[in-house]
């Protein structure tokens, strides 16, 4: 017999996504600090780009092998909850660690390993609202999730301005070395990142392996692709075959390309990338051929080329989002003290005020995120999910590229208003969408396959905005902004071409 899962009250919500306020606190310092640290320790504003490169690589790696293992996972704690703790865990060590970095190359390294720590514990949150709320709850459950992320958002991000305008303590340093204000700010962060994920882990139950099957949607599902798998089997090793080819092709085609160019050495990235792909799909191919049987590694790979349509079609959506995103997080910084402060001596009192002040606006942005995000599903219901996302998207980019034309620093909060109505959206409402297309007993891996499509374009970023910036711009990256402006409206438009199958 099967059921409907049970409609959650709001508290129960609330303490499922509680963590997400420790999880942004990790994500807003490192996105408003990072580049701050970098230039510190001697980073040049066209190497900061390839210095960030580590943190999108680590969320491609790892959430789909944690979402993968999550959605096999069943102990004392549950099935998402084990990785709640050791990504929580992890994280808190890394922010004490970073602002203590030595050198520039101890700083990237630290980089890698913090944001590989928070993508552990993150990456089963999403799948969580899933398995826990019934289809007419989830937008409002990615909602709460945006709140939490805009609320840990507003505190992190201020807390460097805060320390220093509030408490008197430096932000400034010797050549070199970290300021205090910085340092204790990711203290703080450690602290609350696993005090915040402790309390959803504590206050939140999980549905075991057998009730989730008991609902209608996870049975049927299950059901659904149990026979597809095994009639599509041997047709997957053909394809597996065939795209392993594609891929080694365009590899080749790209490493030829860009070694007989002036292309910037990061591009060989996607040359990499392509052949390494290539060489994945080939290898399940041959396993399925030679054994007959679907291991892991096989059975992540068939699925991946067998993605819901409307998850493809979310992806391109959420390219040029998270494009415009990552242009806007390691260029901000560097854009306002150069085009607003005048200055680039990240030693100079001016530099570090309009570093404050950058770090501050990001808080606004969120804070911004975390007000909107309730009203986010009630446009939703008199519009659709769409196209309220299409509406918060253009706002975003228009809020982006207004940097350019402002007068005055203090003009960056009007700005950051439009980014922070695009943010609450990314959030949430494309998770909505997606959540309706999954099969539940692979929620957790389609979860984190869908975080290629936020990694992605960050690779792309950081590959090409540093060369676009110093070839064509002159070194202006307040020109990064007006790129990633139009991304983000773009995306918006291509919002319309998405099917959601899951409208409610």
């Amino acid at each position: 017999m099967t059921k409907q899962k049970p409609t959650l009250t709001f508290w129960q919500i609330w303490n499922m996504s509680f963590g997400f306020l420790g999880i942004q606190f990790g994500f807003a310092l490192q996105n408003s600090n990072v580049s701050r640290i970098f230039e510190t320790l001697g980073a040049k504003v066209d190497d900061i780009p390839i210095l960030w490169v580590a943190a999108p690589l680590t969320g491609l790696i790892v959430q789909p092998i944690i979402g993968y293992f999550s959605d096999r996972t069943w102990n004392f704690l549950g099935r998402r909850r084990p990785y709640f703790l050791a990504g929580a865990i992890l994280a808190s060590l890394s922010l004490l660690i970073m602002p203590n970095s030595p050198t520039l190359w101890f700083a990237a390294g630290m980089l890698w390993i913090m944001d590989a720590s928070i993508n552990i514990s993150m990456e089963p949150f999403r799948a969580f609202v899933g398995d826990n709320l019934p289809s007419k709850q989830r937008t409002t459950g990615f909602a709460m999730q945006s709140f939490f992320i805009g609320t840990g958002a507003v505190i992190a991000s201020s807390l460097p301005y805060v320390f220093t305008n509030w408490f008197g303590i430096s932000n400034q340093a010797a050549e070199g070395v970290i300021p205090d204000s910085v340092k204790w700010s990711f203290y703080i962060g450690g602290a609350v990142y696993l005090a915040a994920v402790l309390w959803t882990i504590l206050r939140s139950k999980e549905y075991s392996p057998v009730e989730l099957a008991s609902f209608t949607e996870g049975l049927d599902e299950m059901r659904e692709n149990a026979v597809t798998a095994d009639e599509k089997s041997e047709v997957k090793t053909v394809e597996n075959f065939r795209t392993g080819v594609i891929f080694l092709v365009i590899g080749l085609i790209l490493t030829m390309w860009f070694g007989l160019s002036d292309f910037p050495k990061e591009l060989f990235l996607f040359s990499s990338g392509a052949l390494v792909a290539g060489i994945l799909f080939m290898a399940a191919g041959v396993m399925k051929r030679t054994t007959g049987k679907r291991s892991g590694f096989v059975t992540m790979v068939d699925d991946l080329q067998h993605m819901p349509p409307a998850m493809k079609q979310l992806a391109v959506v959420q390219f040029f989002s998270w494009f415009a995103l990552f242009s806007m997080w390691i260029y901000t910084t560097s854009a306002v003290t150069s085009h607003l402060y005048h200055t680039s001596d990240a030693t100079s009192k001016l530099y570090n005020d309009g570093a404050d002040w950058v770090s501050l606006c990001m808080g606004i942005y969120n804070g911004v995120a975390a007000i909107v995000a309730f009203g986010l599903p009630v446009l939703a219901a008199k519009t659709s999910r769409k196209t309220a996302h299409m509406i918060a998207l253009i706002l975003g980019g228009l809020g982006l590229m207004s940097v350019y034309f402002l007068p005055d620093p203090q003009w960056l909060i009007l700005s950051m208003v439009g980014v922070g109505i695009a943010w609450a959206s990314i959030l949430s409402v494309p998770y909505a969408m997606l959540v309706g297309s999954l099969p539940s007993h692979k929620m957790g891996y389609y979860m984190g396959v869908f975080n290629f499509f936020i990694v992605i374009p960050q690779i792309v970023a950081a590959a090409l905005l540093g060369f676009l910036v110093k070839t064509l711009f002159d070194g202006s990256s307040v020109h990064a902004l007006l790129i990633g402006g139009a991304s983000m409206i773009l995306a918006g438009l291509l919002c319309q071409r998405v099917q959601d199958v899951d409208d409610k």
